[in-house]
């Protein structure tokens, strides 16, 4: 146990600068002197080769890394805690603007079935992610739990995404906010906001409001855990609050002929492609994973906050969307706002305000719960120094993560500034589901596949089986993006003709999944929770998300595209260097804490 100890210690001093060389933002060995960065970049080949096959073990995740925070964070979360973050997470804007916008423009009634897949889908990705948490109670989320699956790499390239989905999803809720602020008050968004001519039309309308409220929330992000789960659950139950109001006085006006006449006008692809979008409703459920360290029984409490916050989430928007297409006809929804504009046509004018409050509410407990979850992720990723490593920094008093608080909402706030961020929606959408299929992907090979035990025989039909299921999956996102321009319309051969593709993807995706299931070993059982029906579960979860990346344009791809690229460039000249120093110097310390521990048993036989 001293041993142990000791070498946390040392983990935390080599954080702070070690022996005082280096930069206090990089303090390792390769920053050291310029002469020690040009060897590092001259080894860049051999480093990458290692690091990219590198592995964490999970007792390091758990132990070494956690400890080079300094102090522990508090374990003060309950599943009533974890519960109400994860309603509070997801249940924001979304609800109120993409109802009508995907029922009027794509599903019709039938978006109270686009809902519920989408629903399903996130589902799943929710038993893969409370899985993880349970078996590594880390503060890294789906970074820690790819290092320790698919290595340091891939979770490197899923960490910049995931802190760039939290930022510009923040800022542009952030903004939502200012606009619903304005609602309250009768006044137009831009009566609150600064017009900064100079400044290109897309960048030009600089929001101080966004600013503050991204601050403000900060700051209690960063004073209490525990005091920020009872503000968002006072706030969500607020909202609750606020939503069956809506529900009570929509049924009052309710017409059922709306719901009936012409249920899915659009057809099958409509209430798909209507489910690719009313998916993005349902992001920030994955920030309550993040929350494992500060809970104090993951075991139970996880499982049961997680799946019970996404089950009432699923009802709420199944509930409101069904509410809504009784309320008017889907051809008359307003795309900006419908429930206002709904109350307003049903002579009900002042609901309207009531709604606007109700978002408010919703889109402040999204950027709280945004802002606990961005800063462990970053306090994580930082304990690896792939980025400095102040940023792991535990306040000793406060328990929590305050410089990456601060340097998550500085983040954000410049971005809510100046960026109107309508163009970048789309990417966030793709950052989000490719980190999603990651994380089931790394699910399937930690149940079957452990390092030094598995056969290389049985490793390879584990590598095929996903390749498989990657290419099935890949090939009906393509088929569905390339065959969407069609009206689906014609006779029974079109359409069997149409359908036929998913049925040679499905059927490939079946069989690889069914020979995963009944052809391949286990090589790991869950200690005390786990993912039911595996391998099919997040299988399945891998198709839909795979699915759903085939609905978004290729503009984003090519912006997804760059934003990789960029991260690239700072992995090969920073993070690269930084890990792969980190690395070494926890096998060292490892290495140290043995000959310690046999030291100690050699004296003790000696006397």
């Amino acid at each position: 146990m001293a041993a142990g100890d000791g070498a946390r210690r040392r983990g935390c001093c080599a954080s702070g600068g070690g022996d005082g060389g280096g930069s206090s933002l990089f303090p390792e060995e390769s920053f050291r002197s310029w002469s020690s960065y040009g060897r590092a970049l001259l080894e860049t080949g051999p480093r990458l080769r290692e690091r990219v096959t590198a592995r964490s073990l999970e007792s390091a995740e758990v132990n070494e890394v956690r400890g080079r925070s300094g102090a522990d964070m508090r374990r003060t979360l309950t599943w009533w805690d974890l519960m109400w973050f994860g309603i509070g997470a997801v249940i924001g804007s979304g609800i109120f603007v993409l109802t009508g916008q995907e029922a009027k423009e794509a599903a019709g009634p039938a978006v109270v079935v686009s809902y519920a897949v989408s629903g399903v889908s996130a589902m799943l990705s929710v038993f893969c992610y409370t899985e993880f948490a349970v078996e590594i109670p880390v503060a890294g989320g789906s970074f820690a739990y790819l290092r320790v699956e698919l290595g340091d790499f891939m979770a490197y390239i899923a960490a910049g995404n995931i802190l760039l989905e939290y930022c510009i999803g923040g800022a542009a809720v952030a903004r939502s906010w200012t606009s619903y602020f304005a609602t309250l008050l009768n006044h137009h968004p831009n009566d609150f906001r600064i017009h900064a001519a100079a400044l290109a039309d897309d960048y030009s309308r600089l929001d101080p409001i966004a600013v503050a409220v991204t601050l403000l929330i900060c700051l209690a992000a960063a004073l209490s855990t525990k005091g920020s789960s009872r503000f968002n659950y006072v706030l969500s139950i607020a909202h609750l609050a606020v939503i069956v109001f809506i529900v009570v006085a929509g049924l009052t006006v309710a017409n059922p002929s709306n719901l009936t006449a012409d249920f899915a006008p659009f057809g099958a692809r409509g209430i798909f492609a209507a489910s690719a979008v009313l998916f993005f409703a349902y992001i920030g459920f994955d920030a309550v994973s993040t929350m494992a360290e500060e809970t104090r029984n993951p075991a139970k409490d996880i499982p049961i906050g997680l799946v019970a916050a996404m089950t009432l989430t699923t009802t709420i928007y199944c509930v409101l969307a069904l509410v809504l297409c009784l309320m008017q006809p889907y051809t008359d929804m307003d795309v900006d706002a419908p429930f206002s504009v709904a109350f307003t046509n049903a002579g009900m004018d002042w609901a309207k305000y009531i709604v606007a409050f109700g978002a408010l509410k919703g889109m402040t407990t999204v950027l709280l719960a945004g802002s606990v979850g961005q800063a462990r992720y970053l306090t994580h990723i930082a304990r690896t120094h792939m980025v400095p490593p102040c940023l792991a920094s535990v306040h000793p008093r406060l328990g929590t993560p305050v410089n990456a608080t601060v340097a998550m909402a500085l983040a954000t706030a410049v971005i809510a500034l100046f960026t109107d961020l309508g163009i970048l929606s789309n990417l966030l959408s793709i950052s989000t589901l490719f980190i999603f299929t990651l994380v089931a992907v790394a699910l399937l090979v930690r149940r079957y596949y452990v390092a030094g035990e598995t056969s290389a025989s049985d490793r390879n039909k584990l590598a095929a089986c996903l390749a498989v299921i990657l290419a099935a999956s890949v090939a009906s996102a393509a088929c569905w993006g390339i065959t969407a321009g069609d009206g689906g319309g014609g006779g029974g051969k079109s359409k069997a003709k149409e359908w036929a593709p998913y049925a040679v993807t499905g059927g490939a995706w079946l069989l690889a999944t069914a020979f995963l299931a009944f052809g391949v070993p286990r090589a790991r059982t869950p200690r005390t929770w786990g993912v039911p029906l595996v391998p099919w579960l997040p299988a399945a979860s891998v198709m839909i998300n795979v699915f759903l990346l085939g609905s978004i344009d290729a503009a984003s791809f090519v912006r997804f595209g760059l934003w990789t690229a960029a991260l690239l460039v700072y992995y090969f000249l920073v993070g690269l260097h930084a890990s792969y120093d980190t690395a070494k110097l926890l096998a060292a310390e490892a290495n140290a804490a043995r000959v310690e521990e046999g030291a100690g048993k050699a004296g003790g036989d000696g006397n």
